[in-house]
């Protein structure tokens, strides 16, 4: 197969799929705001809380629309791009996504429609239960996506038919339980909720300069930093049980993100600073932290972190013991049921190897007839490219403990200091809009980059999973993507724009009123004067 024809592959891939979730935190966090808002709404009936929903709502409505339409190419790529991907472990990775589509989607889209147009037709509190349907919708969209992505960094449920030549399911409960997936989900709903966090942040911190909309901004202030706060702490938190599960499903990444050439003596310390050299296998001018990365990778002091090389070398064993089952399923191939019974016990011996065997097949059409050093060059396609995770890694993290050190200074502003905010930190505000987007894009870049050289961790190697297209057909549909969603791009800042500009157009009368005679009241005291149009409110 073409080295060509899979590298644009996984390029056309990661972009629609890097592109697409631009918009799936921001949606994941806004629906939860939304929902808050509302709820402060219905508990206190003040309107300034129902336009502050109807206004994020409206930003949240057009994120969510730009969403869908770039969440749904990615699942045609898996038939065009990925056909024997699909073929492979369809069994397995199809059915989270089918209930993502008849569950969650569904029970999205359907109150997404009525929390836009039941204002005036629902009660306060049906309309309320709606927004949190529409946010339960959408953290439950996540979760099946990020079930079948788990599934795919640990495969655990599913077993290699030798009959049929694909991965068919065997627990249901273990692939929704798995513990990449869970530790996933929570992870990625909390940067979600991080993302949105900074959005209203930042643009409630431009109203305020900008001296308008100042009654919402700082209510929407107090919010976001209450509610980011809390999410922040969260990505912190749960990130570290994603390194502790990655120390025993994904030892390699886990090795490659440390920049570990050799398996340190426990506590393995952690290299805060360095440069990675692949080809020297060292890294140079680290700057380590005693037992740190011991105490995350394995919450011990006394368990050792592998580092590549021994990985490395388990690889080569493992690809030797793959070539045993890949023999045997050669001869089930050929013999069907008149295959001798010690042949099929061979192959479930050995049959968690054979991903291993399958690397050989870039190298080489029959894995049996590989040289030594086809083998060992298969063994070193196992070490993702260490630098840009190394780095990658890093840059995210720094950012994540930023996010906190940001939502702590608004929370304590917003709660102690009467919502007065000094100007520099409402311009810091505005111009941090867009790391939260960078934080999430450089993590499913560890995650998936990380991942390589398999599409199945251990079971099946990316150089084997595309489609047989020709470099012509993907370059054409790769340009197509990139144009259309460049345009949906510009259409997505452009109502964003617009309607942050526009400010809460809706309710405006009926808070100002509000608002007139709650400030009244505050000076007189008695709720009488020339606003009270209601005294007995």
């Amino acid at each position: 197969m073409e080295i060509g024809l899979v590298e644009l592959s996984r390029l056309q891939f990661a972009l629609t799929a890097m592109y697409h979730f631009l918009f799936v935190p921001l949606t994941l966090g806004l629906s939860i705001l939304v929902a808050i808002m509302e709820t402060v709404y219905v508990m206190t009936n003040r309107p300034i809380w129902r336009q502050m929903t109807k206004f994020w709502g409206t930003l949240f409505g057009i994120n969510f629309v730009l969403g869908v339409a770039t969440g749904i190419t990615m699942e045609f790529q898996f038939g065009m791009n990925w056909s024997y991907y699909s073929h492979y472990v369809g069994d397995i990775f199809g059915a989270p996504l089918a209930i993502e589509g008849l569950m969650a989607f569904f029970l999205e889209a359907t109150f997404v429609g009525l929390f836009f147009f039941g204002w005036d037709k629902l009660s306060k509190v049906a309309h309320c239960i709606v927004a949190w349907l529409v946010a339960i919708g959408s953290n439950f969209s996540a979760l099946w996506i990020l079930i079948a992505n788990g599934w795919m960094q640990n495969p655990v449920g599913a077993e290699f038919n030798p009959d049929t030549m694909r991965m068919e399911m065997t627990s249901f409960f273990e692939v929704l339980f798995n513990e990449v997936a869970q530790a996933k989900f929570v992870h990625t709903v909390s940067a979600g909720y991080v993302t949105a966090s900074v959005f209203v942040l930042g643009v409630s911190a431009l109203y305020l300069i900008q001296d308008r909309h100042k009654d919402l901004a700082r209510r929407s202030i107090a919010v976001a930093a209450s509610f980011g706060l809390a999410a922040a702490l969260s990505v912190v938190v749960l990130g570290d049980e994603s390194g502790y599960s990655a120390s025993h499903t994904q030892k390699m990444k886990l090795a490659a993100i440390e920049a570990m050439w050799e398996t340190h003596e426990a506590p393995a310390p952690f290299t805060a600073i360095g440069f990675p050299d692949q080809e020297a296998r060292e890294t140079h001018y680290a700057i380590e932290i005693p037992w740190v990365m011991g105490l995350i990778g394995t919450r011990s002091l006394t368990t050792e972190i592998p580092g590549i090389n021994e990985l490395e070398a388990r690889s080569e064993e493992m690809i030797r013991e793959g070539l045993i089952a890949y023999d045997a399923l050669m001869t089930i191939r050929e013999q069907r049921d008149a295959t001798p019974p010690e042949v099929r016990e061979t192959f479930e011996a050995h049959s968690d190897t054979l991903g291993y065997a399958m690397l050989l097949k870039r190298y080489v059409d029959d894995p049996r007839d590989a040289t030594e050093d086809q083998i060992a060059m298969a063994a070193e396609d196992t070490i993702p490219g260490v630098a840009p995770l190394f780095w990658a890694f890093r840059l995210m993290v720094a950012l994540g403990f930023s996010f906190i050190a940001v939502m702590v200074f608004f929370f304590i502003r917003a709660s102690f200091y009467r919502m007065r905010f000094p100007r520099w930190s409402l311009y810091a505000a505005v111009a941090i809009i867009p790391t939260p987007w960078i934080a999430a894009e450089l993590g499913w870049f560890v995650a998936e980059f990380g991942r390589q050289p398999w599409t199945v961790d251990g079971v099946l190697p990316t150089a084997l999973s595309a489609s047989h297209l020709s470099i012509a057909d993907l370059l054409i549909t790769l340009a197509g993507f990139l144009i259309f969603y460049s345009v949906l791009f510009v259409i997505e800042m452009g109502l964003m724009v617009k309607y942050i500009r526009k400010g809460p157009f809706q309710d405006v009368p009926e808070t100002e009123a509000w608002q007139a005679r709650h400030e009244h009241r505050l000076r007189t005291h008695d709720g009488q004067g020339p606003f009270a149009t209601n005294p007995a409110e």
